[in-house]
Parts: C-alpha cells; sequence; structure tokens
C-alpha cells in the first residue's frame, strides 16, 4: 500500500498516474455506488486522487462494494461508507471537508440529495448528477416536477431540453441558498436520462444575477410555437462591472398566440443561459480522440458531444421537422431545405443533440411558419385538413410577410454528418430501456417460496372454457421459459 502512495500532486512535470495516492489530490464522493463500479473505475482511471467515498444506504450493497475494493486492490483510495447519502454530505460540508467531486446517480430524482450536495462541494468544484424521471421532468405530471424541482414542466417537442434546464435552475436554486452560484459545463438528454455537470462557486455578488438567468415559457397549445420571459434584468451602472437589477418586463406575449390563435401553457422557470461550456466539450473530445482505444463508446462520445458543441448555445429550445409539418398536415420538408431556408435568410440554424429531427434557431416564430407557408405553396394541403378552428387554417390563411428560399446554402449540412460521426446511436435492443427499481432484499426463510407459490397460483388460475378444450391464447409463462403445467396447460405453446 505505500508503494502506491504520493506526498503530494506533482507538478506540471511531471505525470499524474491513474491508482495512486496524492495527499493533495481530489476527494469523491458517489453517493448511491450500488456495487461500487463507478467509485473503483473512478481509482483505476482517474489520476490525481486523494480518496473515494463509496456510500450506499443497504448494508449487503457495502458489502459487495468491499469485495470490490478488495478484488481491484483499491484499499488506499476507496473508502465503503454505509449511510444515507444527504447525512454524510452533511456531516463534511465544513470547508475543510467537503469533497471535489460529488456525483449523484439515483434510481428517480435526485431532488432529496441536492440541498447538501451544494454544501458538500467544494468551492470551484464539480457535481455530476443524474435523473431518470423523464416522465416528471417533460411533462407527464407537472404538479409533481413543481413539487420535486420547483418548475413546472410542459409536454411540447422541446420537453428533453426543458428537462434540462428545469434541473440546472433546481441546482442554482439550491445552491443560492448558502450564497454559491452554478456553471453549467455539459447538460445531455441521452438514452432514457438526464445527466448534468456543473462548477459550484461561492459568492453573493454573482448569486445576485441569477434571477436574470431565469425565464417563464409560454407554449402554445395550437401550433407549438413558444416564448420565454425572463424573470430578471441586469442594468449597467457607473464603475466597471456594476449592475442594476430589476424585475422583469412583460407579458411577452398576447392572451392568445398571433400565429395560430390558440391559447398558451405557462411553464417554468427554468434555466435560460447556456447549458454548455465549449472549451471544456472541445477539451474532453481531444481527450477521447488521443485514447479512443480506452473507450468502447468513443465514437458515439465523439459523435454526441460534437453535436452538442455545434448547438446555439444562446437559443432555448428547438423546433421539430415533424413537429412543424404535423401541424399543416403537409409533405416533410428535407433537413437540407429547411435549414438553408433560415441560413438564407441571414438566421443561424442548428441541431440540438436532444432530438435527431430538431431544428434550432434565432428566427422568431413568424419567420418559422413563413417558411412553412412557403414550402406548402410548393406541396400543398389537402383540403379536408383545412377545417374551421385548426391551428392549420389559421396560419395558412395568413399571408407571408418574408421572402424564403430554399436554395441549398453551403452551410445546410452540419460539420459532424460530413464527417460521419455516430450521432445518435440505435437502441442495442427492441423494448431497450430502464429496468424496474431494484428490491431491497429480505432475510426471511420462506421469501422464495412464497413468491413460487404466487407464481404456481397465478399459472393454475389460468381461464378455461366451459369444455375444457385448449385457450387460443398464448401462454406467456411459455414465452418466458418456465411454464410450469406442460402440457396440462389450457393455453397455447
Amino acid at each position: 500500500m505505500q508503494d502506491n502512495k504520493t506526498d503530494a500532486v506533482p507538478g506540471e512535470e511531471e505525470t499524474l498516474v491513474a491508482g495512486k495516492y496524492y495527499d493533495k489530490g481530489l476527494r469523491i464522493f458517489e453517493g448511491l455506488s450500488a456495487s461500487g463500479l463507478r467509485s473503483v473505475r473512478f481509482g483505476l482511471e482517474i489520476p490525481g486522487v486523494k480518496e473515494i467515498v463509496a456510500n450506499d444506504f443497504d448494508k449487503s450493497a457495502v458489502e459487495i462494494i468491499n469485495k470490490n475494493i478488495e478484488l481491484n486492490k483499491m484499499e488506499h483510495l476507496i473508502r465503503a461508507s454505509c449511510g444515507d447519502a444527504a447525512m454524510v454530505m452533511y456531516q463534511n460540508r465544513d470547508k475543510e471537508k467537503r469533497f471535489d467531486v460529488i456525483d449523484l446517480d439515483p434510481y428517480g430524482s435526485p431532488h432529496l440529495f441536492l440541498d447538501a450536495a451544494v454544501q458538500a462541494v467544494s468551492d470551484g468544484g464539480l457535481l455530476c448528477i443524474t435523473c431518470t424521471d423523464a416522465a416528471v421532468l417533460c411533462g407527464n405530471s407537472p404538479e409533481t416536477c413543481h413539487s420535486k424541482y420547483g418548475s413546472v414542466s410542459l409536454r411540447s417537442k422541446y420537453c428533453h431540453e426543458m428537462a434540462l434546464r428545469i434541473i440546472l435552475r433546481s441546482v442554482e436554486s439550491h445552491a443560492n441558498r448558502y450564497s454559491r452560484y452554478t456553471e453549467p459545463l455539459l447538460s445531455v438528454s441521452v438514452d432514457f436520462y438526464f445527466r448534468v455537470f456543473v462548477r459550484v462557486y461561492s459568492g453573493q455578488g454573482k448569486v445576485k444575477r441569477s434571477l436574470s438567468k431565469l425565464s417563464t415559457v409560454y407554449h402554445c397549445v395550437g401550433c407549438g410555437s413558444f416564448h420565454l420571459q425572463r424573470m430578471g434584468h441586469m442594468i449597467p451602472t457607473s464603475g466597471v462591472g456594476n449592475y442594476k437589477y430589476t424585475a422583469g418586463n412583460g407579458p411577452a406575449v398576447k392572451e392568445t398566440c398571433d400565429n395560430c390563435g390558440f391559447r398558451y401553457n405557462v411553464g417554468g422557470p427554468v434555466w435560460a443561459e447556456e447549458m454548455h461550456c465549449p472549451d471544456f466539450i472541445q477539451r474532453v473530445i481531444d481527450s477521447v480522440e488521443k485514447e479512443k482505444e480506452r473507450f468502447h463508446t468513443a465514437k458515439r462520445i465523439v459523435g454526441m458531444l460534437s453535436v452538442i458543441k455545434e448547438e446555439l448555445h444562446d437559443v432555448p429550445f428547438y423546433y421539430t421537422t415533424d413537429g412543424l409539418c404535423g401541424v399543416l398536415h403537409c409533405e416533410m420538408l428535407s433537413f437540407p431545405a429547411l435549414r438553408s431556408a433560415f441560413l438564407n435568410a441571414g438566421h443561424r440554424v442548428s441541431l440540438s443533440h436532444c432530438d435527431k429531427d430538431s431544428i434550432k434557431t434565432d428566427a422568431p416564430s413568424s419567420f418559422v411558419w413563413d417558411v412553412m407557408r412557403a414550402w406548402t405553396k410548393q406541396k400543398p394541403v389537402k383540403e379536408r385538413h383545412l377545417q374551421d378552428n385548426t391551428p392549420c387554417k389559421a396560419i395558412l390563411c395568413k399571408p407571408c410577410s418574408s421572402e424564403v428560399s430554399f436554395e441549398l446554402h453551403p452551410n445546410s449540412i452540419p460539420e459532424s454528418r460530413l464527417k460521419g460521426l455516430t450521432r445518435w446511436q440505435a437502441n442495442p435492443q427492441k423494448n431497450w430501456g430502464p429496468k424496474p427499481r431494484a428490491k431491497r432484499q429480505t432475510q426471511g426463510k420462506n421469501d422464495g417460496n412464497t413468491s413460487e407459490k404466487k407464481k404456481k397460483t397465478n399459472q393454475e388460475t389460468v381461464k378455461t372454457d366451459l369444455n375444457g378444450k385448449k385457450d387460443n391464447r398464448s401462454c406467456r409463462y411459455f414465452q418466458k421459459g418456465h411454464c410450469r403445467l406442460g402440457d396440462s396447460c389450457k393455453l397455447e405453446h
């Protein structure tokens, strides 16, 4: 063990080595470790580490963590902890005890741990937070979202980006209570979860700016247009770096949508500033490309980060091609033609990593629908779709107020696509997604027998007709490979 210890972190002329102890190195806390494999990877792959605390509330999980630490010979770096993650962080919120990195990856929402996390991370430290409650964050339960995150989620085409901005706003809100503020480094919506990486700093002066970083969202229920209203403003005054802080101005929209005449839903508040740090993203891309052999998913990492880097970071939310064409019931518009229409008019445009069918632009919503009106002149909408009191007819009845050109623009195809990068990876198998929540192991002797009895009882009570003949329905237990009735089963095998 002593061979793996170093008194201090080496200078720039020396190379940090993964797996060694550094007296002035990083302290990492993984709050919900389960088997502890992520903490083991931290110890084996991250250089310049002093201590890694792998915590879990389940005693059986902590036993597995200790076994994995022993098998990987990481006793000098990793320490297993059994306790509530929030309480462990509260016990380490003193400045000299704070962690440099805190990783929270719960099943569902991390809202129970955010208050402790923003206090237990060091000044300039890193918070890595995962959320898997996508249904709540994407608008299926706005009241639940408000109770957990303090924001109202909306069902929309851009719901995945809104979910990320709700998470960032929630972390910022918790940090502000302790005179701290956050700086997002990377925020990703991938597969079935959300993951944000933010740095936390202290400073009451910059905490005052937080209000101007938030916005409420007005979402049209008819055409899907959206508008943001800042909750505060920073007005420069005399002197360098001096500002006057005022409340936001409003309302940002009329009572009904200018495009289709339908009402608005109001959501938020959400984080309205940049969600990513381009310099940080580029450093990560460079690091992965230098050591591609270390990462089995290197192509996917580089591809997704390249799309994120190409995003318009100062433009919240996006439209989707199928969403725009779905409102007008028109033929689908090709991706290069749609991008060219915005670029030819002098507007910026990009993809969003949240949706491969997305179109993010700084153009106003009126121009977005002018583009679609111009497209329907080339590909007319069928008469049966032009019914009264529909967004389709309301939009197409208005004249086109802008000149729209679909001539192919040189920048109509993103660089990431030209390079053939793996930007959106297909699911590895059918119906792939999150598995059920893990159940805590019980110590009862008859637990296994009880579950077997339930399975047997359920199979024996299958419905049959009055004549006792075979039911023409398929036996779902046989399909799973464990029908215990065999030939006596009344369902089809």
